[in-house]
């Protein structure tokens, strides 16, 4: 085949090469479709590093198609494709467009219309571009037209205006709050116990709540006592109170007044019935893991109370509840992540925009992943191999481990590696789930929706992209990044 084109034996037919992948397995893998009028079945072969993925290469008309998968003598779709209902069952769908580059030709009369099956509209709508040159096929990438981006942007950005933080409340539950004068040592200590990486500071004298203490300032903490000595003692942080330390900290950031007093920024928060898009505006620009959602039934904001910490986990929750049964009526779901501006990805070769993706090496040093998190201002960083493999994910939050055992008081942040600092958050007696909730995965073919579901579930707040087989990363998405793409 010298060109994209090829008549199939047909006057006037245009065959485009497709390129179709199975990845959840199997022994014996076959491809059939409506470009066959489902009389024949591809066989589909294992791709060479990774055997539970299958692909074939078909040629087809541009137009509408549907096709499914044989599997060990089982008919079944692929869900991270779009897919509709039909007389087949449920079908995967996909839609060729020959550029305009192409000679267009005549539909060839053995393919059947398409106008008598049932599908859905928003599949209809998903396309495929396929681009030939000098020969070499390059794959598919589904596209969704601006209209559809419009329409399923304003749809979520309409659903999270109409509802109010209030209903992210649970029906049960605890918040923890520390007051201004406790010490930073045992505040961290109450975080790490607690198992929450951010708290609401209390202070008593003015009765009212005034910030937040997160796992950064322990990182900034931790850093700053480690300029000023090898060791950092039980003693540095015992007379350092939280308010002594958010006054130290404004002074650091120069949050100076005219009279040269420091003066930290008011606390982001939200009330009971602020929508939650405003919640999640609120979360998005002041770049905060949560707000607190405080309530005062007097005029004057006297004594308030906390009700909840609000974060996009609870916020996207309530959206994938609401459209789970009808994601037809937001068609950028079913796109595969790799096809939208989503995550940050390690650039491709020739690729030099956008901001690079970085990660760590068991062997670097804690004072290494301190510094990467707070310099390329990301809350996560992998950690991979030689190989550029995942082995694990290094969190602001995994910082309070270090209160276990007081381990504080003697590491020196420059020798401990980050293999070490892992290990301290985790011990024969960790539940594995609990364990392997640290480093979630996904697959840059994986849908919107289901990179959506995912994120939903509680103490996940990004998911690391690998590549099938290898587990080579290839970018990450966190739920930060979901939000922005969703509300544009």
């Amino acid at each position: 085949m010298d060109t994209a084109r090829e008549s199939g034996g047909i006057a006037g037919v245009i065959l485009i090469p497709m390129r179709f992948v199975w990845p959840s397995g199997g022994t014996s893998v076959f491809l059939c479709g409506s470009f066959s009028r489902w009389s024949e079945f591809v066989p589909m072969s294992p791709v060479e590093g990774c055997t539970t993925v299958f692909q074939a290469i078909c040629n087809i008309p541009p137009g509408y198609h549907q096709y499914k998968f044989l599997v060990d003598g089982e008919w079944r779709h692929d869900e991270h494709q779009p897919y509709a209902t039909s007389d087949y069952g449920l079908v995967n769908t996909i839609f060729l467009t020959a550029e305009a580059n192409y000679i267009p030709g005549t539909p060839s009369p053995d393919i059947p219309p398409v106008s008598n099956m049932e599908v859905d509209d928003h599949a209809r709508r998903l396309k495929t571009q396929v681009r030939i040159t000098d020969g070499a096929l390059i794959e598919a990438v589904p596209r969704i037209s601006d209209t559809d981006l419009v329409v399923s942007r304003h749809r979520v950005s309409a659903f999270l205006t109409s509802h109010t933080a209030y209903e992210l409340l649970p029906e049960s539950g605890k918040v923890v709050a520390l007051d201004i004068d406790l010490p930073v040592k045992q505040a961290f200590h109450i975080l790490y116990e607690q198992g929450i990486p951010t708290a609401p500071l209390w202070d008593f004298r003015r009765g009212q709540f005034v910030g937040v203490l997160s796992a950064m300032d322990f990182i900034l903490i931790l850093r700053e006592l480690g300029n000023h000595g090898s060791n950092l003692t039980e003693e540095e942080l015992e007379t350092h109170t939280i308010a002594a330390w958010k006054e130290g900290k404004a002074y650091l950031n120069r949050q100076i007044d005219g009279h040269g007093r420091a003066f930290s920024r008011p606390l982001v928060h939200a009330g009971p019935f602020d929508s939650l898009k405003d919640v999640t505006l609120k979360i998005l620009q002041n770049d905060v893991a949560s707000v607190p959602v405080i309530h005062s039934s007097s005029e004057d904001g006297s004594f308030p109370q906390l009700l909840h910490m609000a974060s996009l986990s609870g916020i996207l929750k309530c959206l994938c509840r609401y459209f789970r049964h009808c994601s037809s009526s937001l068609p950028v779901l079913q796109l595969p992540i790799y096809a939208i501006p989503i995550g940050t990805w390690i650039p491709k070769i020739g690729e030099s925009n956008g901001r690079p993706l970085a990660m760590l090496r068991p062997s670097d040093s804690l004072s290494s992943a301190l510094n990467l998190l707070i310099q390329a201002q990301v809350s996560s960083v992998p950690i991979v191999d030689d190989n550029d493999s995942l082995l694990d994910i290094y969190s602001r939050s995994d910082i309070t481990a270090l209160a276990k055992d007081k381990a504080y008081t003697h590491i020196n942040l420059n020798e401990m590696t980050i293999h070490q600092a892992v290990q301290l958050g985790q011990d024969s007696y960790t539940p594995y789930d609990l364990r392997s909730q640290r480093c979630q995965m996904c697959l840059p073919s994986d849908s919107l929706h289901k990179v959506m579901e995912r994120l939903a579930n509680p103490g996940i707040r990004r998911l690391v992209i690998v590549e099938a087989g290898s587990k080579c990363v290839e970018g990450i998405v966190t739920l930060g990044d979901v939000f922005k793409f969703l509300l544009g």
